[in-house]
């Protein structure tokens, strides 16, 4: 069973944390990798990489016989799964075997058990593991589906049988929503695990989130090593997650990591897996379901005790017996993980790609920093938006909190648009802060998502003013007159005007005057003195009309309309509906010439493993149809165009023609495009968060 060379099955964040316990513990490191990700930093990190094919995962990381492949080239001896891709597949996992690797995870038997929802209820029911009321779903018709549902009582959870994060999981209301939520939940799941197999459980209202992380070796021993909360979700896919879990009694405690114990016990399961329960606030407790490999949540775990999970797997898979007791793991202070993702919280929370211009990585004491990207590399759409996550420990919960508030506001990641200011407004929250977390936190408190409102004018005056002393260094001309420049912004076009003064720059923005003195910029960094107050932060100028400016955890992307650069949004009608991200085109709803209605679906784009339905801004007729099934699009692409103007007589055309051609048109032409590009459907787990028609995070298929 020894091995020295380990293939981490892998790509990003994980990889790469994978990779750093291989480095410590002597052990050399096999990368895999897409095209896409050729250039990729967890393949520079590695020992040795075996390029598997093309970007699209199924026929790079989710090619076993490709990964198996790579594995004896390059003389591995084991393989490690990471999360997601083929982590849970008991399939590769039984091919490793068959082809004399180790699989660094649990036997092929307790995979298929737990990775099957039904199956796993089956087995956690004849376990004595307290489930929620359900159906297992033999009878897989629809209208027996829902007879099912009516029986179980509203509101139900539709959960896909194969598989989970958030991938084809819908919260049904009401019967007379029933039929819509089943075929979309199926759909997702088809494409997601290849079975629309569907079980229905009874929805709770908001409880918690709270998963035991365990530990089994060969030898007969199953640990705890204490709960985790990971309440706080959006569309079940997890924000914050932090270990211990906060309120729980010790006796409470002690109760779930029993459980855990006795779930893993009856599937014999051997290394690490969570165990993920919903807890009500009374204090009842039922199983969810278990996860049969390492967690994106379980550097909190490692802070709070001490222990590299990494290398506990691979010691398991190497025959090691476990060498601590049950008594010797109680936590140690506070752990709390931020997911740092490529998406956008003001535009419905879809995903974001392109190149990472500029990353820099906050540093301080109890830290630590899992990133899968780096400065100079390409977010792409083929994969899970997930950046990486930021960790910060504590000796309390709130030092900890404070921590990772001060790390989210000193992270500096400019390109693609991120959730980093949405965390800081999580974190910041007085119900987080008291530790009064539940699976509705998000759309309680921070429904709906923020808008993205207008930037503040002395941030925006700043920006103008860096500019400004780019351009003047290299146009001696410039110091003497005014600069005039119109920034695309979101709250619309903003007018600045800057002039040189003796004392420093005069910024006109907003209505306002704001000076700033001794202003310089060293192509990263920026410092000057605004109102006797000295002020510093990052920012990257591009092209002298075209700026990104860091403040306090804030990114701000300005572009001058007036100097070349181009509108960030482009012009169009609420008629034009466009790609608000890359994707695939994945079905259509209607045909040219049908009638629309405003908030009509229209077609289905699948980008980063998420689909999302594209709905329209207006009411009027689909005049032309500029895609088909299983097409490519680019962000900003036109998709379809609505007519939108409403039918005249001859009597009444003249003068209609006339109104548009002195302005109504022009009118028309700002600002409505935007609402066409992103019109999204919303699912949430209480319905009242607005969000794309996916409740994914089908990314590479980590649970919530």
């Amino acid at each position: 069973m020894g091995f020295d060379t380990i293939l981490v099955a892998n790509r990003g964040e994980i990889a790469l944390r994978i990779i750093a316990t291989l480095r410590q513990q002597g052990y050399r490191s096999v990368a895999v990798y897409s095209e896409a990700d050729r250039d990729a930093p967890h393949v520079a990190a590695a020992d040795r990489a075996v390029c598997l094919g093309p970007a699209d995962s199924a026929r790079s990381y989710l090619d076993g016989a490709a990964i198996i492949a790579a594995a004896r080239r390059t003389g591995a001896g084991a393989v490690h799964p990471g999360y997601g891709f083929l982590s849970e597949n008991a399939d590769f996992a039984a091919s490793c075997a068959e082809a004399g690797l180790v699989f660094i995870g649990p036997d092929p038997q307790a995979i298929r058990i737990m990775g099957d929802k039904a199956r796993a209820r089956a087995a956690m029911e004849a376990a004595g593991v307290a489930c929620l009321p359900g159906d297992a779903g033999a009878d897989q018709r629809p209208e027996a589906l829902a007879r099912a549902a009516g029986g179980i009582g509203y509101p139900v959870m539709l959960k896909a049988a194969a598989g989970g994060g958030g991938k084809g999981m819908r919260l049904v209301q009401r019967a007379e929503d029933f039929a819509p939520a089943l075929a979309l939940a199926r759909s997702e799941a088809e494409a997601a695990f290849g079975s629309g197999h569907m079980l229905i459980e009874r929805a709770l209202v908001a409880p918690r989130h709270v998963e035991v992380q365990i530990l089994a070796d060969r030898h007969g021993t199953v640990l705890y090593l204490g709960e985790r909360d990971c309440s706080v979700q959006r569309r079940h896919q997890k924000v914050l997650e932090e270990a211990p879990a906060p309120g729980l009694s010790a006796e409470l405690r002690a109760r779930m990591g029993a459980m855990a114990v006795q779930a893993a016990g009856a599937v014999d399961y051997v290394g690490a897996g969570t165990v993920e329960f919903l807890l009500t606030s009374s204090g009842e407790f039922f199983f969810l379901e278990m996860n049969t490999r390492l967690q994106v949540e379980h550097p909190v775990t490692e802070m709070v005790t001490g222990i590299d999970l990494v290398d506990w797997q691979i010691r398991i898979a190497q025959g090691e017996a476990l060498a601590m007791a049950q008594a010797d793991l109680a936590p140690r202070g506070w752990a709390i993980e931020a997911r740092l993702y490529a998406e956008d919280p003001a535009g419905g929370f879809l995903p974001s790609s392109g190149p990472v211009l500029r990353l820099e990585l906050p540093q301080g004491a109890g830290l630590r920093c899992d990133m899968g990207v780096a400065e100079g590399g390409e977010v792409t759409p083929h994969y899970d938006p997930m950046l990486g996550k930021i960790i910060a420990h504590g000796a309390s919960r709130d030092e900890a909190r404070r921590r990772l508030l001060a790390a989210l506001r000193a992270l500096v990641l400019f390109g693609p648009v991120t959730n980093q200011g949405f965390l800081i407004r999580a974190l910041e929250h007085p119900a987080f802060a008291a530790g009064a977390v539940a699976t509705d936190f998000i759309p309680r408190h921070l429904a709906p998502p923020e808008a993205r409102a207008a930037p503040e004018p002395e941030n925006v005056a700043l920006a103008a003013a860096l500019l400004f002393t780019a351009v003047a260094e290299a146009e001696e001309p410039r110091l003497s007159r005014p600069a005039h420049y119109l920034f695309d912004g979101p709250g619309g076009p903003m007018p600045v005007v800057v002039r040189r003064r003796e004392s420093g720059l005069c910024v006109d923005c907003g209505g306002q005057s704001h000076r700033f003195a001794a202003l310089r910029h060293d192509g990263r960094h920026w410092q000057g003195e605004a109102g006797g107050e000295r002020l510093a932060g990052a920012a990257l100028l591009r092209g002298g009309t075209e700026i990104w400016l860091a403040r306090d955890g804030q990114i701000l992307h300005l572009a001058d309309r007036a100097g070349g650069a181009g509108a960030m949004t482009g012009g169009g009608d609420a008629g034009a509906l466009r790609a608000p991200m890359h994707g695939r085109v994945v079905a259509l709803a209607l045909a040219e010439g049908a009638p629309v209605r405003r908030d009509q679906p229209l077609l289905v784009l699948e980008a980063m493993k998420m689909q999302h339905s594209l709905r329209a801004a207006a009411e009027g007729v689909l005049a032309r149809l500029l895609v088909a099934e299983g097409d490519q699009v680019a962000a900003g692409q036109l998709l379809a165009e609505i007519t939108t103007e409403p039918a005249t007589d001859p009597a009444t055309e003249s003068s209609t023609e006339s109104s548009t051609e002195t302005g109504t048109e022009s009118s028309t032409e700002t600002g409505t495009e935007s609402s066409a590009e992103t019109g999204t459907e919303s699912s949430t787990e209480t319905g009242t968060e607005p969000a794309t028609e996916t409740g994914t995070e089908a990314r590479t298929g980590e649970l919530p």
